[in-house]
């Protein structure tokens, strides 16, 4: 397979575009402002499932889930770091 040197340079930029639009998403899977409005939505829908389906105080049971969540993208990060390190010492 023969390329050209066009055909190299454009591959390259569409690496360059996909890696800094990468770069842009990064910041925001972690940051606090998406873990709150994700929370946050996710407190609502429960919310209103719960009042669908008759749950008494479904407000305060709503804080459960809501809360569950929250602590699975607070803990993840630990495991992942623990996870990589486990990976990186199989690898050699």
């Amino acid at each position: 397979m023969s390329l050209t040197i066009e055909e190299l340079h454009q591959s390259l930029e569409l690496i360059k575009s996909r890696n800094q639009k990468v770069e842009l998403d990064k910041p925001w899977e972690t940051s606090l402002t998406r873990k709150i409005s994700v929370s946050l939505l996710t407190y609502i829908v429960i919310s209103i499932f719960f009042i669908f389906i008759g749950v008494k105080e479904s407000f305060v049971n709503a804080i459960v889930p809501t809360l569950g969540f929250l602590l699975s993208t607070l803990t993840l990060k630990s495991i992942k770091k623990v996870w990589i390190a486990k990976q990186n010492l199989t690898k050699f």
